[in-house]
């Protein structure tokens, strides 16, 4: 990948960190309490303005300065040919075939502030949340960060969320349809709990990167202390005094990596990592990934109709925490064997309507959930929930009236690993 000098640094504020007094700019710096293992690397030098401007922001709610602006990285891809909807989702920038192509060979990277974002703060802030979904946050630190699920009493599924545990908030990731739990999660606040709710969806902006080469792209981006670091991990930066948070993992895979900022900085950021060769991906190319990975979406394969472990999500979930929402359910789940469905990919021979029973010998077997036209509309694939002792891997199957499917493991949900009762998380 081409390096980039002279007067691209403009476009590439990152290397300025490597190179604080070119070109008079502020250098990118970093701003969060490094871990122990890299406070045993060559510190970052970072002029007294730079401090100054740092201690400042951290003592904001959510460490963004300056205040919520409209997200004029929209105007900027709309001029560059994208579709952007009426609600402000980047939908495609007629690339679809391309963009898929990046995330097997390359790197893509994709604007997901549509996404909502919650800002969990309080000094019971841990606590409230470990009660309330399924993970483990009394094991994290400042700077980790896990998967967790929001499941009601009885362990349907409602949404998951990536959490980022921060100094005095833990920030919370979860779909595009899902602004309905911070509203849940006010719900649950006692009188004397001290915890506070907030929507930061307008006040940030949320990209992914994706793909083989997103680590190549970290490097080049003087983000390179993040690769390799456990899934969740995450660093703060500042760009033009402009805080941003880069944490590994993309949403859908442990690889890649995530990056949460100010929409003033959201358009040099993409500039950036276009300039890195990263190819821009829009929502619509974004679901066949999130399909054709296995990611479970809310409405669709989380549902009241499914719990969590018929959805896979192992990587989520403590057996060892202690009482939380839908814990008596789950451990009784485990206990008996009672699951009886699990959640497959399949090769579909032609399109499918989500809701479509799928059948084996005639016989209801389960439901299709999603369905996606793969690259240059000649392949299709789903997601569905079938009956555990009816199918394995490699099985064929009928989905509603006459499309064949071949069932199929999906590669986000091979990564999850039933925890033993001795984990911690």
């Amino acid at each position: 990948m081409a390096k980039v000098t002279g007067d691209s640094l403009l476009l590439n504020p990152w290397r300025l960190l490597s190179h604080p007094r070119q070109s008079g700019a502020v250098p990118w710096t970093q701003t969060q309490t490094q871990t122990k293992q890299q406070k045993n690397k060559q510190k970052l030098t970072v002029s007294s303005e730079t401090r100054t401007r740092n201690n400042s922001v951290a003592a904001l709610p959510f460490d963004l300065s300056p205040p919520p602006i409209d997200h004029d990285l929209l105007d900027a891809v709309a001029t560059a040919g994208a579709k952007v909807s009426d609600d402000g989702i980047i939908e495609t920038f007629d690339n679809d075939d391309q963009a898929l192509d990046a995330v097997d060979n390359g790197v893509a990277v994709v604007d997901l502030s549509h996404f909502c974002r919650i800002r969990v703060s309080g000094e019971d802030r841990i606590q409230f949340l470990h009660n309330q979904s399924t993970a483990n946050f009394e094991c994290l630190d400042e700077g980790q960060g896990c998967d967790t699920v929001f499941v009601t009493p009885t362990a349907r599924t409602i949404d998951i969320a990536h959490a980022w545990v921060m100094k005095n908030a833990v920030m919370l990731l979860v779909s595009p349809s899902s602004r309905s739990i911070s509203e849940m999660l006010n719900k649950y606040i006692f009188f004397n709990d001290k915890v506070e709710i907030q929507d930061i969806t307008k006040q940030t902006c949320f990209f992914v990167l994706v793909g083989p080469k997103s680590n190549q792209v970290m490097e080049e981006l003087n983000l390179g202390d993040l690769v390799g670091q456990p899934y969740g991990s995450h660093q703060h930066f500042s760009v033009n005094g402009m805080p941003i948070t880069v944490g590994v993992g993309n949403v859908i895979s442990e690889k890649g990596c995530s990056l949460l900022m100010s929409p003033a900085a959201a358009g040099s950021v993409w500039k950036a990592i276009l300039s890195q060769g990263a190819t821009p991906m829009g929502a619509n190319a974004w679901e066949k990934l999130r399909i054709f990975q296995g990611k479970p979406a809310p409405q669709k394969e989380l549902t009241n109709e499914y719990n969590v472990l018929e959805a896979g999500l192992w990587n989520s979930i403590s057996l060892s925490k202690g009482c939380y929402k839908g814990q008596e359910t789950i451990s009784r789940l485990i206990t008996y064997d009672g699951v009886k469905q699990r959640l497959w990919g399949i090769c579909l021979s032609g399109p499918a309507e989500p809701g479509s029973l799928i059948t084996v010998d005639g016989k209801k077997v389960g439901k299709l959930t999603s369905c996606t036209s793969g690259r240059k509309e000649v392949e299709y694939f789903g997601l569905g929930y079938i009956k555990r002792q009816n199918v394995s891997e490699g099985d064929t199957v009928v989905v509603g009236d006459a499309i064949t499917g071949t069932v199929v493991e999906v590669p986000f949900l091979a990564g999850q690993r039933p925890p033993s009762r001795s984990s911690s998380s």
